[in-house]
């Protein structure tokens, strides 16, 4: 499936210029320490039973969603924004950009075979390649496919991971398409069972990536 035949010319114009004037304001904001464990520098064993317990519990997850802050970094220009992300199963997500203010910004909706963006403008543009439809207009590369499973702490598809002393993910290290993502946990929150990150930072190459994550809510 190919983009809409809008996307080039929004992206060449509209859409660069939005993200670089999204204000500031939506920064992130320390989230109170008696909600979140910090990840330790030990390192655990992905033998140890409780990071297999651990895993099966997060692999048990299928409705859930999760709100905060999202930063941007491509070494040139930042974008900020508040996000809320709600997951239906493995395969079906909604992603939802908002400004300060609560306005739209960017909706995408992920399904089996199609994902759908919506800009704020009402315009809706459409692909099978979700991180390819974003990256097409906004210019941010995001690796959405991947990121459903990072989100939760999970390692997804990646081998190559670390575990703190509390066998909880703190380090995650994927090559794809030759492009190597190199992810960090830097808390989780301590309120929600199974634990879950409240703050992570992916990288790769000058991009940078910030999530952090104010609040949880899992379905039963």
């Amino acid at each position: 499936m190919q983009l809409s035949t809008t996307c080039s010319s929004f992206r060449s114009s509209t859409t660069r210029g939005f993200w670089r004037l999204l204000p500031l304001a939506s920064l992130f904001l320390t989230a109170c320490v008696t909600t979140q464990q910090t990840t330790t520098s030990g390192t655990g064993s992905v033998s140890d039973p409780q990071w297999r317990a651990h895993l099966e519990e997060l692999h048990a997850l299928r409705n859930y969603q999760t709100r905060g802050s999202f930063v941007y970094n491509n070494g040139e220009t930042k974008t900020y924004a508040k996000f809320f992300w709600q997951q239906y199963t493995p395969e079906k997500y909604r992603l939802l950009l908002t400004n300060p203010l609560g306005s739209r910004e960017l909706e995408l909706t992920v399904e089996p075979d199609l994902a759908r963006l919506t800009t704020k403008d009402g315009q809706t543009h459409m692909s099978d390649e979700p991180s390819e439809l974003i990256y097409q207009l906004t210019g941010m590369e995001i690796p959405l496919d991947d990121l459903t499973e990072w989100l939760t702490g999970s390692p997804g598809r990646a081998t190559e991971f670390t575990l703190d002393e509390n066998n909880l993910l703190k380090s995650v290290t994927f090559e794809q398409n030759g492009e190597k993502w190199q992810l960090s946990y830097l808390s989780y929150d301590k309120n929600t069972t199974p634990m879950l990150p409240s703050n992570l930072e992916l990288r790769q190459g000058t991009r940078l990536i910030k999530l952090k994550m104010d609040s949880w809510t899992l379905q039963k």
